[in-house]
């Protein structure tokens, strides 16, 4: 599979998860697939800061992108 296509999977599995998080005012954005396939995303909105956010990544987001893309070896949120 190449890159590109990783990227649009993965922005589809997002797709998924995305109106919990706006339901709690939050959103999500893909950024980046790297070669190695580590996934970088920047959680955005009310997710940001939030305490819950690290359980939003382990037991959402990552479940999500992994079950799309198993060989994804992370995904990281990116804090800008």
């Amino acid at each position: 599979m190449e890159k590109n296509k990783h990227f649009k999977v993965i922005e589809e599995a997002l797709e998924e998860i995305r109106p919990y998080l706006k339901a709690d005012g939050g959103d999500i954005s893909l950024l980046e697939v790297s070669d190695d396939l580590v996934v970088k995303v920047k959680l955005l909105g009310a997710c940001v800061g939030c305490p819950m956010s690290y359980q939003t990544m382990k037991n959402g987001v990552e479940q999500v992108v992994k079950k799309a893309v198993p060989e994804v070896k992370e995904v990281l949120a990116i804090l800008e």
